[in-house]
């Protein structure tokens, strides 16, 4: 009989619990987009891997660069980021907050999709142009 009147709160709780951890890591606070330099990637964390990287975004070339930190959760996300490391891309991210521990990663800013610029866009009208296609000899 009295361990009926332990497991019954143990269970609201846990309960409780797995409710909080569903809305927190389904509902955004904010979505949006960010453009600049990809400069850093890496799998960090002791038991909880995840993907922290590092945006550097440039309003005018000599200007101050600001930071943008971000936490990547796919792998395949993370994958093709990997492959774009130095160049210019525009990160779609979702802000989550209310997440208690850093095993969902180091920020509340978390990618769910890219997209690589193939121009680099310095400023408006000042453009780093992609390489030329290589022609083949015939």
């Amino acid at each position: 009989m009295r361990l009926k009147y332990l497991l019954i709160p143990l269970a609201v709780i846990a309960a409780l619990a797995a409710l909080y951890f569903a809305f927190v890591t389904h509902w955004s606070y904010a979505t949006g987009e960010r453009s600049g330099w990809l400069q850093k990637l890496s799998r960090k964390g002791w038991l909880c891997k995840t993907w922290e990287g590092e945006l550097v975004m440039v309003t005018m070339p000599g200007s101050m660069a600001e930071k943008f930190p971000f936490t990547v959760w796919d792998e395949a996300v993370a994958e093709s980021l990997r492959q774009a490391i130095g160049k210019r891309v525009d990160l779609h991210y979702e802000q989550k907050v209310g997440l208690p521990t850093s095993c969902f990663g180091d920020t509340r800013y978390y990618i769910t999709g890219f997209k690589a610029d193939p121009d680099g866009v310095l400023a408006p009208g000042l453009n780093v142009p992609a390489a030329p296609a290589a022609s083949k000899p015939q």
